[in-house]
């Protein structure tokens, strides 16, 4: 007889950990929460003025997981506006020392999506390289929503489509090949960034979802939806979805599934609980950056860990599953990843979006689980056809359960609303003067040729508001295809923006954004705010 272990089965919206002070959520941010929709660009933070990086020799050993809420500068984040800049500092850190960098958008990108396949056309700096991936839809009329499904081994593609979404089969070995060595890498990323590439096979599995999702911006969405994309993958590809996850923004939805040494699992635990360890990770494929390699035997020298990539889907959906019953997987320092990632989801009023699961019957490796089907289900629905608004919930296994409080030294700070001081998270914007001095709009935009994005910040003046209305002018030919986190009353020329339900009211000085996708120029936007 199967003896099932008892869960420890805590709502994320309130963990209860000892040791961790817990943010306190207001309704209005309950409601965020639910809602909340994926950025419209790959990295919000792009802009941002990062300081100087410590270098390898430098650094100090620290038994303890870093604190996700201290910025280089050694203050502490204040506001949940500073998590913008503070999350382009993980980023860069987690480049340099774990997977090597992601870099920007090629020179050009261009493809096709139809019903059953995507095409990639990536090109940069003379060189050019080109993959794909097959489609497959789910009943009824599009455009879907899509998963991403790595390597064919992922969450369970029945339970996604009969949810309403559209599969994307991934081959990462196109773009990131297995067996290769260290000085002689390939695959698509490669090819263009050179085979000694220092970027290990994560990160430019990475890229590759990133410049899929790009097509799909640009191919209008008629067949799939740009902004509803998520990703999932088990065992090696869980440790790809992860990063995919973590490294773009506009993923809404992300999970990985027993994804081991160089996934999820804290760097700092895998050593002590007998997991694969990081030496034999690190040799088994270049998986992670050249650069990990001088931390496999001293993890503790680490100015990052993985708790700190789970903070960077903050506050996009996050599903993580995993098993209990295999050791080498290191569950017990993924429950602690999770718990320490998901104070960063507290903080930001987005608790009800992270899911930690392991409490499973099944040990058998990337199984399907029937203890997974439902809340599959509802993160489907949440986060990608928006029919939903499930909380997340934590079910960890009394078999490979972590104490968070014996990793961290630092508490959870209560986060104000908006920025402490303005964060240069765009280019210099477009912003036109409000109409009753109530609120400004400015505009960033992420253009390419024949389409764009368009990330418009709506903020309150001295008085707190109460709703809010941006008018602006589309150029000639351009068209509107798809809109979030705001009502919009045409798709070209003079078009009006007003707050849905949960973005309308503003303290002083806060802000909120809203996005839109459109086909045409980019050009002259210039956005006018007023109060309703």
């Amino acid at each position: 007889m199967t003896i099932r272990p008892t869960a420890l089965v805590l709502a994320a919206a309130a963990l209860a950990v000892t040791g961790v002070l817990a943010a306190p959520r207001t309704p209005a941010a309950e409601a965020a929460a639910v809602q909340v929709a994926a950025a419209g660009v790959e990295d919000e933070g792009a802009n941002c003025s990062v300081p100087g990086l410590p270098d390898a020799g430098s650094l100090p050993t620290n038994a303890k997981l870093p604190d996700p809420f201290k910025k280089l500068d050694g203050t502490r984040i204040t506001s949940t506006g500073d998590w913008t800049c503070r999350r382009e500092e993980i980023k860069k850190l987690a480049e340099k020392f774990v997977y090597g960098e992601k870099p920007a958008r090629p020179q050009t990108v261009s493809g096709t999506v139809t019903s059953t396949n995507i095409t990639v056309n990536v090109s940069n700096q003379g060189k050019s390289a080109s993959f794909s991936a097959s489609v497959s839809l789910p009943s009824g009329t599009g455009p879907f929503p899509a998963v991403v499904v790595l390597g064919g081994l992922g969450a369970d593609t029945a339970t996604i489509k009969a949810a309403g979404a559209a599969i994307i089969n991934y081959d990462p070995y196109a773009v990131g090949k297995e067996g290769t060595p260290r000085t002689n890498k390939q695959g698509a990323f490669y090819t263009l960034y050179g085979s000694s590439s220092p970027t290990g096979l994560l990160m430019a599995w990475a890229w590759g979802v990133s410049r899929i999702i790009d097509v799909i911006e640009q191919s209008g969405g008629t067949v799939l939806n740009a902004d509803a994309t998520a990703v999932t993958g088990c065992s090696r590809f869980g440790k790809g979805a992860f990063v995919i996850g973590a490294f773009d923004q506009r993923i809404a939805l992300t999970m990985p599934i027993e994804s081991g040494s160089a996934g999820v699992p804290i760097f700092r635990g895998i050593p002590g609980e007998g997991a694969q360890s990081l030496s034999s990770a690190y040799g088994e494929q270049p998986w992670l950056g050249d650069a990990f390699g001088s931390f496999t035997a001293s993890p503790s020298r680490l100015p990052v860990d993985t708790h700190e990539m789970v903070a960077m889907v903050a506050p996009r959906g996050l599903f993580i599953m995993d098993n209990p019953h295999i050791v080498n997987l290191g569950p017990k320092s993924g429950s602690v990843a999770a718990l320490g990632g998901a104070e960063v989801y507290k903080a930001l009023g987005a608790g009800p979006n992270i899911t930690y699961w392991s409490d499973i019957q099944d040990g058998n490796h990337c199984a399907i689980r029937p203890e997974w089907k439902t809340p599959l289900t509802q993160t489907i629905q949440k986060y990608l056809t928006k029919t939903g608004n499930a909380a997340g919930s934590f079910h960890i296994s009394s078999a490979a359960s972590g104490r968070l409080s014996d990793w961290i030294d630092w508490t959870t700070p209560t986060l104000g609303t908006g920025p402490t001081s303005p964060p240069p998270t765009t280019p210099p914007p477009t912003t036109s003067p409000p109409g009753d001095a109530g609120c400004t709009a400015a505009v960033s935009l992420n253009s390419w040729t024949g389409g764009f994005v368009a990330t418009v910040r709506v903020t309150a003046g001295s008085s707190a508001i109460n709703g809010w209305r941006v008018n602006l002018t589309l150029p000639a030919g351009a068209t509107i295809s798809n809109a979030w986190n705001s009502n919009h009353s045409g798709n070209s020329g003079a078009v009006q923006f007003t707050n849905v339900n949960f973005n309308g009211q503003l303290t002083a000085g806060a802000y909120t954004e809203f996005g839109f996708q459109a086909t045409g120029n980019s050009s002259a936007i210039a956005p006018a705010c007023t109060t309703a």
